[in-house]
């Protein structure tokens, strides 16, 4: 088996917290190296791309949070072996990956009143549109999972997302939007925290 060593800030969400569940589901031995956010400048010139995740495989730099989480769905079986399984899987991933990489330019927006306009205008067209899109993906595969008739990193991913989107931490954004324009995502959502390993995974995180 391989040494890995995932590195990420510290603390619950963002693009390496799929990952780090898919580790726990797989039972995949792991190096959790948590980056606080006051050390990022200091070590973000050491990253090949300057940006985190990055999985270290027995000493190789993999980066990009979707061939990440890919190759860990591989090694924990869950990621489909079938071509269009597969092709389901990366479609949502990679949707998600859009619509996060929206929010989070508006990270840097220093103006309040920027920000809240940037993010209210993110919350009534974009996001609506992606969650809407999502539930429609997941209700044509049969409403409970995304790929493969179960849990693959693909719900791990929706999973974190709207779990984010639902806790309120994201300012400026209503916490109930996923429950009011997509409520099969929500359910989705409440159906993945009761998984026994993420259940498991959060009670010692």
């Amino acid at each position: 088996m391989f040494k890995l060593k995932l590195s990420y800030f510290d603390f619950n969400g963002g693009r390496g917290e799929a990952i780090r569940l898919a580790m726990a589901l797989g039972e995949i031995a792991f190096e959790d190296h948590r980056i606080p956010t006051a050390s990022w400048p200091s070590v973000k010139d050491q990253t090949p791309f300057h940006a985190v995740p990055v999985l270290e495989v027995d000493g190789e730099a993999i980066t990009q949070s979707n061939a990440i989480i890919r190759f860990v769905g591989k090694l924990a079986n869950l990621y489909p072996d079938n071509p269009l399984q597969a092709a389901r899987c990366d479609e949502v991933m990679d949707a998600v990956e859009d619509i996060v990489s929206r929010v989070v330019a508006t990270f840097g927006i220093e103006d309040e009143a920027a920000k809240r306009a940037a993010r209210e205008a993110l919350a009534e067209g974009p996001l609506r549109l992606y969650l809407v899109k999502l539930q429609d993906m997941l209700v044509a595969r049969g409403g409970k999972y995304f790929a493969d008739d179960r849990v693959t990193v693909a719900d791990l991913k929706v999973y974190v997302w709207t779990r984010s989107l639902r806790s309120g931490v994201l300012d400026h954004i209503p916490p109930d939007l996923t429950d009011q324009v997509a409520p099969r995502l929500a359910e989705h959502c409440e159906r993945l925290s009761a998984h026994p390993g993420i259940v498991a995974y959060y009670a010692s995180h």
